[in-house]
């Protein structure tokens, strides 16, 4: 079959996959939802023409997401709120802690959900867990009725603008701190500070105003534009920037790239975006 390539494109810079054919095209009341074979990198999921994620490197993204505010919780978290996440690796990697009780999910669009369950199984397993509960809503408002309810709040939101744009208030983050029982912890896709600095340090400073402690999180994503995603991770517990404890030896088998060495070593950063923080 003829190849043809792919072209993401916004935010002033492009990046290009060659894809061998479309699994999946369907416009959803919120977005269009596309699935792609790729040549080299997996399946390739799109949302409105912006990469998601592919099954090459989408580990680092979920790994890191959903440990590095699991391990920065003081003692064991036992309950975890994914907003977002439709594709359900952040799931997946909440549900190798056998510790969590209650993993909640509240995805807006359900047939995001749909898609990644019929064609991208090596994330979507993370529904199969026993401990998930779906509820398909609006993340900014559903966080609003759960006060107090949350060890974990893991922000899992596509770019700003269309249905995620809500997710990148200020007003949003004070409703995560109300979201949590005491010591709790949020961790939020917080973009590329080579890309949308502005959102970087919007989201940072929204997130000093309402918690004790708050920092932002670098890794190597190379398949998202820039090869460089952030997450910011914040609460009134503790030091956000060094793990509470370490990761046990059977999950460390499992585990592909978060330990608790790179947990510490997302928080040192390069002085541009120690500059752009400040």
């Amino acid at each position: 079959m003829a190849t043809r390539w792919i072209t993401e494109a916004a935010n002033g810079y492009g990046q290009t996959i060659e894809v061998k054919d479309c699994l999946c095209s369907r416009q959803s009341r919120f977005q269009k939802i596309e699935v792609f074979e790729t040549v080299k990198l997996g399946r390739l999921l799109l949302l409105d023409g912006i990469i998601q994620l592919t099954d090459s490197d989408e580990f680092v993204y979920h790994e890191m997401l959903a440990n590095l505010p699991f391990y920065a919780h003081v003692g064991v978290p036992r309950r975890a709120l994914v907003i977002g996440g439709g594709d359900g690796g952040v799931l997946r990697e909440l549900g190798r802690h056998p510790e969590l009780e209650k993993i909640d999910i509240c995805e807006i669009d359900d047939e995001v959900i749909a898609a990644a369950k019929e064609f991208l199984p090596q994330t979507a397993c993370g529904f199969d867990d026993s401990r998930v509960t779906v509820f398909v809503a609006d993340g900014s408002e559903f966080i609003r009725e759960h006060r107090g309810e949350y060890d974990l709040v893991i922000v899992d939101s596509t770019d700003p603008g269309g249905p995620g744009e809500p997710l990148f208030g200020a007003e949003f983050y004070a409703n995560l701190k109300a979201a949590l029982r005491p010591g709790g912890v949020i961790a939020s896709q917080s973009e590329s500070p080579f890309l949308l600095p502005e959102v970087v340090r919007h989201l940072n400073v929204a997130a000093k105003r309402n918690f004790r402690y708050a920092a932002y999180a670098g890794f190597a994503v190379p398949t998202y534009p820039t090869g460089m995603i952030g997450a910011c991770v914040a609460s009134d517990g503790r030091d956000v920037t060094t793990p509470d404890r370490p990761v046990s030896d059977e999950l460390a088998k499992v585990l592909r790239y978060y330990t608790g060495e790179v947990h510490a070593a997302a928080f040192t950063l390069p002085a541009f975006v120690k500059r752009l923080l400040a």
